[in-house]
């Protein structure tokens, strides 16, 4: 589940309502602040009902100005996350899903994200796709930006328009190139232009999709 069973927030004997609620309270207190930014939802609950009762209290946090935005995490089912949207009142902002051939690199999901102004995040970028990045050509890719494979990963999927990616590292010159990189593409640098690199990185990744000018 991701959390520490021995430091859980919430009473978990309670109603899943309040156990939302609870986990607020703390999350709150410990930040000492009166809002959050975001608030992402860490995975669907066994029941489409329940999930819903998780998102219904998180609106509530939005109506009453204790939470700015609200999202979902590990849901790679594609029909799961319609029903999700469309029975919302306030649509989540984003989905933070492992970026895995596994899922099918979450195809189908990115393409209604896509075209509905929901941001995807990606986490397990670099992890689950090792062996791509070991590849000779894509080295080559990025060398000729003068990037490491990582990174040029990275500038890859932000390339694309619609997708961050979420560094996991915890080597601090890692962490500094992650960071670089993404700043200058936020700041309105394009590092990858050419799309026709870009459906060859695609096709190295596995992505389904590769040959296809819509990524």
């Amino acid at each position: 589940s991701g959390q520490d069973p021995n430091n859980i927030p919430y009473d978990h004997h309670a109603p899943v309502e309040q156990q939302v609620e609870q986990s607020l309270a703390v999350s709150l207190k410990n930040l000492q602040t009166t809002y959050l930014d975001s608030l992402v939802m860490h995975s669907p609950m066994d029941t489409m009902e329940d999930t819903m009762k998780v998102w219904r209290v998180m609106e509530s946090f939005v109506d009453a100005g204790k939470v700015r935005l609200i999202g979902i995490s590990n849901i790679y089912d594609y029909e799961k996350f319609k029903t999700l949207y469309n029975q919302a009142r306030i649509k989540p902002w984003v989905v933070q899903n492992r970026f895995y051939q596994e899922s099918n690199f979450d195809t189908e999901l990115r393409n209604f994200l896509k075209e509905n102004g929901v941001k995807y995040q990606s986490f397990w970028t670099l992890t689950a796709n090792r062996k791509a990045l070991a590849k000779a050509e894509v080295k080559e890719l990025a060398k000729a930006k003068g990037l490491s494979p990582q990174t040029y990963m990275f500038a890859f999927l932000m390339s694309l328009g619609y997708i961050t990616p979420l560094s996991g590292t915890t080597n601090k010159v890692h962490m500094a190139e992650d960071v670089a990189v993404m700043e200058r593409m936020q700041g309105g640098e394009e590092i990858i232009t050419d799309e026709k690199e870009k459906q060859l990185m695609a096709q190295f990744l596995g992505l389904p999709n590769a040959g296809s000018p819509d990524l």
